[in-house]
């Protein structure tokens, strides 16, 4: 008899929902950061780098900067060949 006890959701259920609920503020996080001014206290500037075929992404959170740069052409391309001793 189990009158003043909640059903048991299992735990396969409340990880997912733990994760639909990380992944619905991921995104909302990212949207803010994506449409706020350079300087407000959260924002996220993506910015294409043309030359080297990448992007360049800043993240600033109050006083603190993070920055990612990605490159679709590996490092060792892009410099001349030296000759080998």
């Amino acid at each position: 008899m189990r009158l003043a006890f909640r059903p048991a959701v299992p735990l396969r259920t409340r990880l997912l929902r733990l994760i639909a609920a990380t992944v619905i503020v991921f995104i909302a996080l990212v949207g803010v950061g994506i449409t706020a001014p350079v300087d407000a206290p959260f924002s996220i500037a993506v910015r294409p780098v043309f030359a080297n075929l990448g992007i360049d992404v800043d993240i600033t959170v109050w006083s603190m900067h993070l920055h990612f740069a990605w490159s679709a052409l590996p490092a060792a391309s892009t410099k001349p060949d030296t000759p080998g001793i």
